[in-house]
């Protein structure tokens, strides 16, 4: 090999090395948030004071699940006096009625793209022809959203998969839904933990999941913080974020006897996957 061929091989390998190299450093989390329920005790006590909390362990995003009797302006002076942005807010289906343009108008001032309805409560799921009904509420609400610059969606848990009449209540909401007016919040413990596979549903509506709560399963089925031996394969489902349309990815853990110490272990952990 002459001195030419072998520079060039040299180079070719080089660059490839630092091509597979940069390819490898994008395959993780860009955006880490999280969904401030889970500190919605120390934020009843210290609304400023908390979000300086969680600004310092490394987030830049947090979802919001009530505003504490703080304004909408309010809300956005604290979120940008500790460096934080909102994408979006939770609200039970409750808000879905009258209050609904009082929810549009407080996220367009708090700087949210998102709304997203929380839950559904038992007596009304226990309706008969729900679900159907749920979804129409749902492009309705959607369609509001839509002409306030905003993107509706739904959180789900566990009693979406518990069939009704033959049928998901999940699957029932994503058939009767318009794609481009109702997206969903997968919460990948409660799925998981339903015994339904995350990835079946990147594929089969690739694009409607644009958000998604990331807390930690145990092997007994306990929600735990997020970390290498949780029984939720984090590498596979993160691995079809593109197929699935996932831009926010919020830690949560809905109950935790020191959740700043929960909120940083999945902070930390997710900061340095790889996948």
């Amino acid at each position: 090999m002459d001195r030419r061929s072998f520079l060039g091989t040299v180079t070719g390998a080089g660059l490839l090395a630092s091509r597979l190299s940069w390819a490898a450093d994008t395959h993780k989390i860009d955006r880490i948030g999280v969904q401030l329920y889970t500190v919605r005790d120390a934020m009843k006590e210290d609304f400023d004071g908390t979000l300086a909390k969680v600004a310092a362990v490394g987030f830049r995003e947090v979802e919001f699940a009530g505003y504490f009797d703080h304004s909408p302006k309010d809300v956005k002076a604290s979120l940008d006096h500790a460096g934080l942005v909102s994408p979006s807010a939770h609200f039970n289906n409750s808000f879905l009625g009258d209050p609904w343009p009082g929810v549009l108008e407080s996220a367009k001032i708090i700087g949210q793209q998102y709304v997203i309805c929380s839950f559904i409560d038992e007596k009304t799921r226990a309706e008969p022809g729900i679900w159907p009904r749920m979804a129409d509420m749902f492009n309705h609400a959607g369609e509001e959203a839509r002409k306030a610059g905003i993107q509706f969606g739904y959180h789900n848990h566990s009693f979406e998969f518990t069939p009704v009449d033959g049928k998901l209540p999940y699957d029932i909401l994503l058939h009767n839904t318009d794609p481009n007016l109702v997206k969903m919040e997968m919460d990948l413990y409660w799925i998981v933990n339903a015994g339904a596979d995350p990835l079946a549903y990147f594929s089969r509506y690739p694009g409607r999941f644009p958000l998604v709560h990331v807390k930690g399963r145990a092997k007994n089925g306990d929600i735990t913080e997020v970390k290498a031996d949780n029984s939720i394969d984090w590498k596979a489902i993160f691995a079809q974020s593109e197929k699935a349309g996932i831009k926010h990815y919020f830690v949560e853990q809905d109950k935790s006897s020191s959740p700043f110490d929960s909120i940083r272990t999945s902070f930390n952990y997710l900061h340095d996957l790889r996948f």
